[in-house]
């Protein structure tokens, strides 16, 4: 039985098979999705951000929890950073979430960022796919918590879930430029600390500004005590039930394929750049160049589009 059989009849091997074939560029990956691309869709895709340190991982397993309780099946994305240098990974997610793996309706992938800025790793788009064809309820993508760059999650997700905890302080008017305008849903973590009525109130008074036909709630949740998690998840339930009943799903899943295939192009564009040995070594020599100011970046650029 080929991949493609064994992921729609919902081998877990397969799976993750498939996600670490997209992660190497595999050809075959991708013709497995172009095949299969119409049984995705289905699947609520929830994505988790904010700064380190606000439990991310640990909101996720509670949540993940929950669904199943419901008996619903899920999908969890752990997106970890990776060293831009050496391509290392932490990958610690998986530890956290240990007893939520040996659950058979749950599939956790930890990735590494592989030195990509925003936040994702550049197969994510990819394994969202492959687990929507596999056929779980939610799918949630956990990013690492970078700050502005966690922009990228809005690109691939229907509900983005912004965590916050207190003692923050001024970094939220710092931060909220960029990640507080994609929040649909808004979660203050450990509300048991000092500061956690404060925060809450201050997300509230800066979505006063928000003008949407969505408010964004902010709920309270105590995730290491299973606390707030089902309201939490009610939340994030209303917020699809919304983009639905509007019409703004579609718009939104629209606009994020908008922005794939202008990323998938870019990435092939790239590769064309990059792949032959011979623009390699002009890369090279156009960069010592550019260093010794021999000549600018600007006729460089030109110069290698001139070539292909």
């Amino acid at each position: 039985m080929d991949l493609a059989e064994r992921l729609l009849q919902g081998d877990k091997r397969a799976v993750a098979r498939l996600i670490s074939m997209a992660e190497n560029h595999d050809p075959e990956a991708v013709e497995i999705l172009k095949d299969l691309f119409s049984k995705t869709g289905k699947a609520h895709v929830i994505g988790i951000t904010g700064p380190p340190g606000a439990g991310k991982s640990t909101l996720t397993d509670k949540l993940a929890k929950a669904i199943r309780k419901e008996g619903k099946t899920v999908g969890i994305i752990a997106v970890d950073p990776t060293s831009p240098f050496t391509g290392g990974s932490i990958l610690g997610d998986r530890v956290r979430m240990n007893d939520l793996s040996m659950d058979p309706g749950v599939f956790i992938r930890s990735m590494g960022t592989r030195g990509h800025l925003g936040g994702l790793s550049k197969a994510t788009q990819a394994a969202v796919k492959i687990l929507d064809i596999y056929g779980v309820d939610y799918i949630f993508i956990e990013t690492v918590g970078v700050g502005q760059s966690e922009v990228d999650i809005a690109k691939n997700a229907d509900t983005t879930l912004m965590v916050m905890v207190p003692g923050l302080g001024d970094d939220i008017q710092a931060i909220k430029a960029g990640i507080m305008e994609i929040g649909d849903v808004f979660a203050v973590n450990k509300a048991d600390r000092d500061g956690a009525k404060r925060t809450a109130t201050e997300i509230e008074m800066m979505l006063d500004f928000n003008h949407s036909d969505w408010r964004p709630p902010v709920q309270m949740v105590i995730a290491v005590d299973n606390n707030g998690i089902d309201e939490l998840l009610g939340h994030l339930k209303d917020h699809k039930k919304h983009m639905e009943g509007t019409g703004k799903l579609q718009q939104r899943r629209t606009l994020n394929s908008r922005l794939e295939i202008i990323d998938l192009v870019q990435e092939k564009l790239m590769r064309m750049i990059l792949d032959k040995s011979k623009k390699e070594e002009m890369i090279n020599q156009l960069a010592a160049d550019v260093a010794v100011r021999k000549t600018d970046p600007y006729t460089a650029s030109e110069a290698i589009l001139k070539e292909i």
